[in-house]
């Protein structure tokens, strides 16, 4: 939930974080697409996508939430991102874990 609405995914993931991807400033070098393709592909338009995201109406970023299974996978492709437009945040708190 983000400032008391519900923010819709496509799929049934279930888990206790979700991706944000600030996909306007992304430069597009494909760091994240390289260690986790299974939720990063890159478009046309050479930037990043998180695949299966919505996209939320406030500011545009991709959100996903994504299984705990898969958070060692989704916290790497946060962390090789070189301009930080890629975070993992706990649902429950909504503390920004990066």
């Amino acid at each position: 939930m983000l400032a008391g609405i519900p923010i819709l995914h496509k799929g049934d993931r279930m888990g206790s974080h979700r991706t944000e991807h600030d996909r306007e400033n992304c430069i597009g070098c494909g760091a994240c697409a390289a260690v986790c393709p299974k939720y990063w592909t890159m478009a046309a338009d050479g930037k990043s996508t998180l695949i299966g995201a919505s996209k939320r109406d406030s500011d545009g970023w991709e959100v996903l939430d994504f299984p705990d299974e898969d958070y060692a996978s989704m916290k790497q492709s946060a962390d090789v991102c070189p301009v930080n437009v890629i975070h993992i945040v706990k649902k429950d708190t909504g503390e920004k874990i990066i």
